[in-house]
């Protein structure tokens, strides 16, 4: 999926595609991100006109992706399946960009190495060594598991 453009421009491609095969999810969806990099790159006072660095891209898909997945529990939770499958769908587009997040499997040899690394045997510096996790995984691992797996070790 990702060729020597970056992230930005990949989208940019991704919208002419998607009107051209009169694809409506896919469009909404990628014009949904390009929105939301405008929106960020005038928060970090440039201009509409520039192109966001991958790391920001990366940073505005997660956010828009963890979105999606909140509003399919509540949909979920509200009994409309029908508006949960559309949000899939645009999750699975969105999730196409973003790096594949590391398992349960590949974050607690790493957890275990860290907390004896730092030499944490108190459960009350659990936050400390989930903050230094998630410095260290940053985009490889979803923030809940990671709690969730140091929780588990003490």
């Amino acid at each position: 999926l990702m060729s020597q453009d970056n992230i930005h421009t990949t989208i940019k491609e991704g919208i002419k595609d998607a009107m051209k095969a009169k694809d409506a999810v896919r469009l909404e969806t990628l014009r949904g991100v390009s929105s939301a990099f405008t929106n960020e790159l005038v928060a970090k006072g440039k201009t509409p006109q520039d192109m966001i660095t991958d790391e920001d891209a990366l940073a505005v898909i997660t956010r828009l992706a963890k979105q999606r997945k909140d509003s399919i529990s509540q949909y979920r939770a509200g009994g409309r399946e029908d508006l949960a499958t559309d949000e899939e769908a645009q999750l699975a587009i969105l999730e196409a960009f973003l790096p594949t997040l590391m398992s349960r499997e590949e974050i607690i040899p790493i957890a275990v190495a860290k907390k004896a690394e730092l030499g944490i045997d108190d459960k009350s510096k659990a936050g400390q060594l989930t903050g230094m996790l998630m410095k260290d995984l940053k985009g490889k691992a979803d923030g809940m598991l990671v709690k969730d797996i140091v929780e588990s070790l003490f």
